[in-house]
């Protein structure tokens, strides 16, 4: 059933070309000489040895451009990239065989349309130039009767594929049942039943009871694995009192930040400007009761941080600064000038002068100080300490040696306090491992440690004694919400029968509107589910943590199919489930050619192109 060259669309062919010659391009004229022609046979078709080598190349090429170095072939076993190549390509020439096989085949004048659209094989002039055409082959490795063969079959194979996978089109109840799920809303009444509700007090647990609760939620009281860690560590928070600041740094660094610690008279103050005086004072004059500085602002078509000029001095405000500064807070002054015109200003607080002296500044400049100084003490300490641990030394003899302190902790992941309150420790703490050796490593705020793993402790259950009043407390609320499910039960029944939340004496709340994925706060996205699950006026009563809900719906909302973003997802949904589909049918036809034509496979020849690529 041979094509002719009406058959397919411009569009298609210069997608299958692009295709094509991406997939061989950047190999040069490299090949793999030997007897082995084929790395895998599918009917009477062969997956080539430099097919296989090709496409190998180009895939660890893309995972080498992706991680930013060069990919060895061991490496790109260990991620199955060789495997992914040989089922692609066994897939491609499963379908190629099956083309053959019903006599789906491309007409040469195809072929040759095809060719002649590329164009690296185009002269100047738009004519077809066979030096470039052959040239751009050799280069790839291919001759042109191999290269137009596979033109062809991919050609073949893409009509096949795409008569499989066309028009996969879904009946609308099947949208509809989606649309419904995902876009129904519900109004539902609730109201919560609590230990104040009971009718009875709980009755005292036996011992038995206890045990029976402890051993039926042992892993509530078993305790994590714990990895017992010895570490000395240092922080400048640690020494900081033992460094020394000598005045006259002090005092260079106040005269360096005089003007943080000495600030002028400011004001916080907005600014509208205005073409001309005039504008400016009839704006002035609007002002009153009824029209705010607000109500200017938006009238201009601005927002009130586009006026806001934040604290400023007399010398930012140049002209305008005697009449500013002689307002009150609230106060709308102007017109007064600015350098993008006339402008109003309002003034919104009064900052006095702040002046701060040397020794009212000296604690807080010897502290930023003699930290900064102890981090620099700690990191000439830190490369002396990696010598000794380097050299044999241990975290004890580290720590009488030096001002690190030494610790131990029973680490486990959700630790904190201490050393374990850093994300650097922590993170070093969960890849530790037997047998390795202290190093330095840094502690985020200039701080250093090092650390040991003694012994890891496998989960342990804690005795029940250690527990008991977890334990009671947790069979104290699992019988409460027991019983109150019996009270609450005996409730939904009178509301089902026509009985109202008040008469029962209960304090109702109501819900309208709410989706499945809506949340309310203090309860369980379960409840939800349930409330998704009943029938208008069913009622029914959710068991909690110590409480209990109590349900009726009210109502069931259907899907606006008017609203545009319901349309939008019905129409995703729809290209999904197409596409979804449509892997399917292909996925199952490509499996079941493989089946019928015979797939065979040649290791030794697969094993040298693994080989070849090292």
């Amino acid at each position: 059933m041979a094509m002719g060259k009406g058959k397919l669309s411009k569009t298609f062919i210069w997608i299958l070309m692009g295709l094509l010659i991406i997939g061989l391009a950047g190999f040069g004229a490299t090949s793999l000489s030997g007897t082995a022609r084929s790395v895998a046979t599918v009917g009477d078709k062969e997956v080539s040895t430099d097919a296989y080598l090709r496409n190998l190349r180009t895939e660890i090429n893309a995972f080498a451009a992706q991680a930013g170095r060069a990919i060895p072939m061991s490496e790109a076993q260990m991620m199955g990239l060789d495997r992914q190549v040989l089922a692609k390509l066994i897939t491609a020439r499963g379908l190629d065989n099956e083309a053959a096989r019903i006599g789906l085949s491309v007409g040469d004048e195809v072929v040759a349309e095809q060719l002649l659209q590329v164009p690296s094989f185009q002269s100047a002039d738009g004519g077809f130039n066979r030096e470039a055409y052959s040239f751009a082959l050799r280069n790839q490795g291919l001759s042109e009767s191999e290269f137009e063969e596979q033109l062809r079959d991919d050609t073949a194979r893409t009509v096949l594929q795409s008569a499989l996978i066309a028009g996969n089109t879904l009946p609308d109840t099947y949208i509809d049942t989606l649309l419904s799920y995902t876009g129904e809303s519900r109004d539902f009444t609730w109201a919560r039943l609590t230990g104040s509700n009971l009718q009875t007090g709980l009755p005292e647990p036996s011992d038995a009871d206890l045990q029976a609760y402890y051993d039926d939620n042992i892993d509530n009281y078993t305790l994590p694995e714990l990895r017992d860690i010895t570490y000395a560590w240092i922080t400048p928070a640690m020494i900081v009192d033992t460094v020394e600041v000598d005045e006259d740094a002090l005092r260079a660094s106040y005269d360096e930040r005089f003007d943080e610690f000495n600030l002028p008279e400011r004001r916080l103050v907005e600014r509208l400007v205005f073409s001309t005086e005039n504008a400016a004072t009839e704006a002035l004059n609007r002002l009153g009761d009824e029209f705010s500085f607000e109500d200017l602002v938006a009238e201009r078509g601005l927002a009130m941080t586009d006026v806001d000029m934040g604290d400023v001095t007399r010398d930012t405000l140049e002209e305008a600064a005697d009449g500013v500064f002689a307002a009150e807070t609230g106060d709308v002054v102007g017109p007064l000038p600015s350098n993008l015109g006339p402008a109003l200003y309002r003034i919104n607080a009064v900052l006095d002068e702040q002046t701060t002296s040397f020794e009212d500044a000296r604690p807080d400049l010897r502290g930023e100080l003699a930290l900064d100084r102890a981090r620099r003490v700690i990191e000439t300490l830190a490369q002396s300490i990696d010598d000794e641990l380097a050299a044999g030394a241990t975290l004890e003899e580290i720590a009488d040696t030096t001002e690190a302190q030494l610790g131990q902790i029973d680490w486990f992941p959700g630790s904190d306090g201490d050393i374990a309150a850093y994300d650097a420790f922590r993170q070093a703490a969960g890849d530790l491992g037997e047998g390795d050796f202290p190093e330095v490593m840094q502690l985020g705020d200039g701080g250093v440690f090092a650390m040991r793993l003694n012994r890891i402790q496998p989960p342990a259950p804690q005795p029940i004694e250690d527990v008991i009043d977890r334990v009671r407390q947790g069979w104290d609320t699992r019988e409460q919400t027991a019983q109150l499910m019996v009270q609450a039960e005996d409730i939904a029944a009178s509301l089902a029968n026509g009985a109202t939340f008040e008469e029962l004496g209960l304090a109702p709340q109501t819900e309208t509107e709410l989706g499945r994925n809506a949340q309310i706060a203090d309860l369980s996205p379960n409840l939800l589910t349930a409330v998704f699950e009943m029938g208008i006026d069913d009622t029914r009563a959710v068991a909690g943590v110590g409480d209990v809900i109590l349900l009726r719906l009210d109502g069931i909302n259907p899907v606006d199919r008017s609203d545009g973003d319901v349309e939008m997802l019905a129409a995703a949904l729809r290209n999904q489930a197409s596409n979804s589909i449509a892997e399917d049918l292909f996925r199952a036809f490509a499996t079941d050619v493989q089946l019928r034509a015979g797939v065979e496979i040649n290791q030794p020849a697969i094993n040298a192109v693994h080989a070849f690529i090292q």
